[in-house]
């Protein structure tokens, strides 16, 4: 396309100039006299002649330069085809694993200005791949020169995939990029919440999300990490507070994010801001692992989570964490018959290990050493998915109870359909 084009600039110069020709000599205006002078000869013309001279000259000179540095700019072109062909090849065969073979054709197609960093980049993939960190170290010195931030990038990836997110931060903090790009900001984001700082990861996400370098499910997945990571991570309670009221609403009722909240305000001994996030998240959307944890809470307010459960119960009559909860808080309150119902209950509708567990705990501080001993066995058998023995003692009509389940219905009166 370009050699044609220089011919069509060609021919309109030519025939502008034709044209100008023409009109000098049908006028006879006066044009002004060019006097030249060099070497002994003398040229004389007009100002209009002198200047189409002068254009012919330098496009005449253009086009010997041309002519002349036209092998050159072949060989560069081919020089720079041969280097994209060695990229594509090469990372075709980094994306089938084909590991060195991929980094020698990487590393031949990095000496091209064009693709250099691109084929260095993928070379570091490549020499990581085989696990050969001096071959990583070589090609890491090579794109330093090339460009600061790919080779930034990639050391930090590699910090981080070696478990070594203070030297990931240590690269991309002495790395003269500001902003970094969205890659970057992913990366300094995981370092910091690797290093314990997920309040200052979290405040990453607005500019992350601007720039849109996450899927949408990953973002949310990363969102909920480090907002729950942030919680837990809280000094005292004002901080805490603080990082909660931060959070936008429908993140208040992730159940991650509700968890971490209740457990770190039980271990700063808020228990009203422990119970109550758990108890408006369950209100809002139920969730069987919030249910369990509401009994696990190392908090008092007995009476009044008790009561909670109960009224949660007749809306979710056959949810094991919720028996396990009431069961829970039964033998807390010295109820041991009725915790054992419970437990049996939760047993029943799947519960599981945990709900063994807390039975064999109920009956060793019961005195009773034997039954616990089976209740524990049963905990590890549950775990590893093995069947479960027995209990002595339990006559069918018990066991009847414990497996029977009253219709769940909703606000409005209709049975609800098991999913």
């Amino acid at each position: 396309m370009k050699p044609f084009r220089t011919v069509v600039v060609m021919l309109l110069l030519v025939l502008a100039g034709v044209l100008a020709a023409q009109w000098m000599a049908a006028t006879e205006r006066d044009l002004g006299e060019v006097f030249v002078r060099f070497g002994g000869y003398h040229l004389h013309t007009d100002v209009p002649r002198a200047l189409l001279t002068l254009a012919l000259a330098c496009a005449l000179a253009w086009l010997a330069w041309r002519l002349l540095t036209l092998p050159f700019r072949a060989w560069g072109r081919h020089r720079r085809k041969q280097a994209r062909a060695r990229l594509i090849d090469g990372l075709d065969a980094l994306h089938a694993g084909h590991w060195q073979k991929a980094e020698k054709l990487l590393e031949r197609a990095a000496d091209d200005a064009e693709v250099g960093t691109i084929a260095r980049a993928a070379a570091v993939r490549a020499a990581q791949a085989r696990g050969d960190d001096g071959a990583v170290q070589r090609h890491l010195a090579a794109l330093r020169e090339r460009s600061a931030t790919a080779h930034a990038l990639a050391s930090a990836q590699i910090a981080l995939d070696d478990g070594r997110p203070q030297d990931a931060l240590a690269t991309l903090d002495a790395a003269d990029v500001q902003p970094l790009p969205p890659r970057g900001q992913e990366l300094r984001a995981q370092a910091l919440a690797a290093t314990a700082r997920a309040g200052e990861a979290y405040g990453l996400l607005g500019a992350l999300k601007q720039q849109q370098a996450l899927a949408p499910p990953a973002f949310d997945a990363l969102e909920t990490r480090l907002a729950a990571q942030s919680l837990h991570e809280a000094a005292d309670p004002n901080v805490l507070a603080e990082r909660w009221e931060t959070l936008t609403k429908p993140l208040r009722q992730q159940p991650p994010v509700v968890a971490a909240y209740a457990e770190r305000a039980a271990a700063l001994r808020w228990e009203d801001a422990a119970t109550r996030s758990i108890e408006q998240a369950l209100d809002a959307r139920w969730d069987e692992s919030l249910a369990a944890l509401y009994g696990r809470l190392p908090v008092g307010k007995l009476d009044s989570r008790r009561a909670s459960a109960q009224l949660w119960l007749q809306a979710h009559p056959a949810s094991p964490a919720l028996l396990l909860t009431l069961g829970r808080l039964a033998r807390q309150q010295g109820q041991w018959t009725q915790a054992q119902d419970f437990l049996h209950r939760a047993i029943a509708q799947g519960a599981g290990g945990e709900a063994w567990e807390e039975l064999g705990d109920g009956f060793a501080a019961a005195g009773e050493a034997a039954m616990a001993q089976q209740c524990y066995g049963n905990a590890l058998k549950a775990a590893r998915g093995a069947a479960t023995a027995e209990l002595p003692g339990r006559d069918i009509k018990q066991k009847i109870r414990d497996e029977a389940v009253v219709e769940e219905r909703d606000a409005h009166g209709l049975p609800r359909l098991k999913g």
